[in-house]
């Protein structure tokens, strides 16, 4: 096996080929960015060997095409971050960066983490335009708030008595309010920008509209079963969908909490038993589990059921809302699993809303664990083997309610 480093850049590719065996430096070679390139690097590389696998620094603006180009050719190609590649160039005995540096540390931090452990990189699908509309949605709504801000201080410097919300130009009738007074006002310079921003501000929020009616119609089309979630509106369904850019990436629900932070680092030695928190990982699926966690401790009955246990076993809020964070992550990587391929339907086992009337609730007649082993279990799986009702009912409710199926044989109904 040959792992093959990528260092990238905006002109040249540097390639480093290392033995996945021995870690030894079988070769190296820089070409240009272009078709040309990328397809001598591809011959250079199935010259070395057979079994080969590209590990490409996470850059993506400029190493997408090169990794579209490798996909394209049935090529396996991983991402590494690169706070993995700096922590390998740091420990390498040649000091100093350079290009051929840099590669050798990407291949080399591949094969420190595991093969397997590192996010695959594919084709981008309707994830990737999600993610590119959520991206240009905030950046515009940056962009407002920043002439809002700037608005706001030329009107109080216009009239001081003039009290205005935050967001008040956003919408309503302050917008047209404020304009027709500036109409009204002497025309000096100050005027002039307060009205070309209070236009640019208009135009902004119609875009803004836009685009999110856009995402909300492209959210159902794609993973419809989030909009159902408590706490899960289109713009944050749309934000997970797009950052987590496709739940079969990751093998375990374990792994795409490791990956967005949220699960906890132990940090235990000799008589102390305890873990931290993580702030690594991908701080925009973290924010936005913590949004919906959030939002589900204000209004979700059966959120607030389990934040309540939690603190009755001896945790405090915080403690309690990072377990309900990872509760979410287990649930959320269920909901966005592919549909089994032969019946059509969502395989996981905290969906439960294959029947009516059921509420997705603990069947506990069923020998039910709340183990990740359990929740790791294939639908069916766990079904022939008696962890789950008939009916499928998912083994884990944070409410720890009894199945309310009425021809489960572990219901109170039945």
């Amino acid at each position: 096996m040959i792992v093959l480093g990528a260092d990238s850049h905006k002109r040249s590719h540097t390639i480093a080929a290392v033995s996945a065996a021995t870690g030894e430096l079988l070769g190296e070679r820089t070409v240009q960015v272009g078709a040309t390139g990328f397809a001598a690097l591809v011959g250079w590389a199935r010259e070395l060997g057979t079994e080969r696998v590209w590990a490409l620094e996470d850059c993506r603006h400029v190493s997408g095409s090169f990794e579209r180009f490798l996909i394209a050719r049935g090529e396996r190609v991983l991402r590494v971050t690169t706070k993995l590649m700096a922590d390998s160039r740091r420990r390498a005995r040649a000091r100093g960066k350079s290009d051929s540096i840099d590669a050798l540390a990407v291949a080399r931090a591949a094969l420190r983490e595991g093969l397997d452990a590192l996010p695959a990189a594919q084709l981008g699908g309707p994830e990737l335009d999600l993610r590119l509309l959520v991206d240009h949605r905030e950046s515009l709504a940056r962009q407002r708030v920043a002439l809002n801000n700037t608005l706001q201080w030329h009107l109080h410097d216009l009239w001081p008595e003039l009290r205005l919300p935050g967001s008040s130009l956003f919408h309503g009738t302050w917008g047209p309010r404020v304009a027709r007074r500036l109409a009204r006002a002497e025309q000096t310079t100050r005027v002039r920008i307060a009205r070309d921003q209070l236009r640019r501000i208009r135009e902004l929020t119609a875009a803004l509209k836009t685009l999110e009616a856009e995402i909300a119609q492209l959210v159902a089309h794609i993973a419809p079963q989030l909009l159902a979630e408590p706490g899960l509106g289109p713009l944050t369904a749309a934000k997970l969908v797009g950052e987590i850019a496709g739940a079969d990436r990751f093998a375990t629900d374990a792994k795409l909490a490791r990956a967005a932070g949220i699960a906890p680092i132990p940090v235990s030695s000799g008589k102390t038993n305890r873990h931290r928190l993580d702030r690594g990982g991908n701080r925009q699926i973290n924010a936005t589990i913590h949004r919906i966690a959030i939002t589900r401790l204000r209004c979700h009955p059966e959120t607030q059921a389990y934040i309540a246990r939690k603190r009755a076993e001896g945790k405090n809020t915080k403690e309690a809302i990072r377990c309900l964070k990872r509760h979410l992550t287990r649930r959320l990587w269920h909901l966005l699993q592919p549909p089994h391929p032969e019946t059509g339907k969502i395989n996981l086992l905290t969906y439960g809303d294959e029947t009516p009337g059921c509420r997705g609730a603990w069947c506990p007649g069923r020998r039910v664990a709340s183990s990740s082993r359990t929740l790791g279990l294939r639908w069916e799986n766990a079904e022939r083997a008696g962890r789950v009702c008939f009916l499928g009912c998912e083994p884990v409710d944070i409410a720890g309610r009894p199945c309310d199926h009425p021809g489960c044989a572990a219901s109170t109904n039945a």
